[in-house]
């Protein structure tokens, strides 16, 4: 077998929720060793989110811990018992890369702050992927994903016009703020192996997610226009939309952005009279009309299936998708072919699939693991990777540092 990419890198997760995790994960599945470590006191939250393996709650259930914690080892260490630093101390020698994202300054009150880190390990690269960084009038300000999207303003253009805002279906810097952390990660291991120095990155999840507004800041800079909801239309495309198709509750986005694209439409359609009418005859006229544009081509589409709307417009070259669901999604032929949701044995809840990464890598396979019970690999890290004698573990356990 090939080796993986990231074969012999070593990496110390002490994130919890999303954000961070991802990260963890995302080194893990190419081939990093990472620990996830955690507490029983202090779990991760999101084994104590829904939803749970057949509906059983349990902290090694949580369908939303297991899809951000795959390929990791999984241990259990009370940071504040007085003996964990002996620990930590071996976490850290052993370790390339340390990830946390805890609020600014908890690393530090935790005696885990960088300064410190390096006083044990002085090439160790640490990474913090805090809401809103590490310096500035707001940076102890906590908060989560959801806080975030409110304020980049995300929330504030999702939604209708008329109404107020709804924000994301889910926390979005969630989604988006792991790319950011590996890649920095990446060039700090590789700027190590150069120099032999390790550094501190600091990942702030509100620029990060800033920086997927770019279009709309720089429209703001250069001609004072403030984007505000629009529901699903687009300012440079029409017909621009999810349109209702037969069947219960299905549709089928459609966009049509050039001249050529709203020609190769209006064939699909068959031409009817009103593509004709002088007011869709251009993009100005369509965005003006866009309320009846709309009706009509609604018209057309609650006569066919998602799926054969969308091979229609498609085969014309017209952009246009299926608006699915998760059970949809999970059947799709195309995913299926990929081998996106891979299937994984997990320790107790048995048989589950994991997203696989959208990105292939010709040589280095993707190895993807189940998640960790709490503590699953306490025997084992602690004495194979850690070197522990079986009598140290069994004192540290009886202690409760491992509590």
């Amino acid at each position: 077998m090939e080796k993986t990419a990231l074969e012999g890198i070593k990496v110390v997760d002490f994130s919890w929720a999303f954000a961070g995790p991802f990260i963890g994960a995302y080194l893990g599945d190419y081939g990093a060793q990472v620990v996830k470590v955690e507490s029983h006191t202090r779990l991760d939250i999101t084994r104590v989110t829904a939803p749970y393996k057949d509906g059983i709650t349990g902290v090694n259930r949580s369908g939303c811990f297991l899809v951000v914690n795959n390929s990791k080892y999984g241990i259990t260490l009370n940071l504040r018992h007085p003996r964990a630093s002996e620990i930590i101390k071996k976490l850290i020698a052993w370790a390339d890369l340390v990830v946390e994202n805890f609020g600014a300054g908890v690393m530090e009150r935790l005696g885990l702050g960088y300064e410190e880190l390096k006083k044990i390990k002085p090439e160790i690269i640490m990474l913090s992927a805090t809401i809103q960084g590490q310096t500035g009038p707001r940076s102890t300000f906590a908060g989560y994903g959801w806080n975030t999207v409110a304020l980049t303003g995300i929330g504030n253009l999702t939604g209708w016009p008329d109404r107020s805002p709804v924000g994301t279906l889910q926390a979005y810097p969630d989604s988006v703020v792991p790319w950011f952390g590996v890649v920095a990660a990446l060039a700090a291991l590789e700027y190590r192996r150069r120099t032999g120095r390790g550094q501190y990155i600091d990942v702030s999840q509100y620029e990060t997610t800033c920086h997927f507004l770019a279009p709309l800041l720089l429209d703001y800079v250069a001609n004072r226009r403030v984007a505000m909801r629009a529901g699903n239309r687009c300012p440079y495309a029409a017909p621009h939309g999810v349109y209702r198709c037969r069947g219960e509750d299905r549709w089928c986005a459609i966009t049509v952005f050039t001249e050529m694209e709203w020609e190769a439409f209006c064939r699909v359609l068959g031409s009817p009279v009103w593509t004709r009418d002088e007011r869709f005859a251009s993009l100005d006229g369509r965005k003006e009309n866009e309320e009846e544009l709309d009706r009509f081509v609604e018209q057309w589409t609650i006569n066919f299936t998602p799926e054969e709307v969308m091979t229609l417009m498609q085969q014309a070259g017209v952009p246009a998708g299926v608006v699915k669901t998760n059970k949809e999604l999970f059947e799709d032929p195309q995913l299926a072919d990929q081998g996106y949701f891979q299937r994984v044995e997990h320790s107790e809840i048995g048989p589950c699939y994991q997203q696989a990464w959208p990105i292939k890598l010709s040589i280095s396979p993707l190895n993807i693991r189940p998640a960790p019970c709490l503590g699953e690999h306490n025997e084992w890290v602690y004495t194979q990777m850690l070197g522990l004698s079986d009598q140290e573990f069994v004192d540290y356990l009886d202690q409760g540092v491992f509590e």
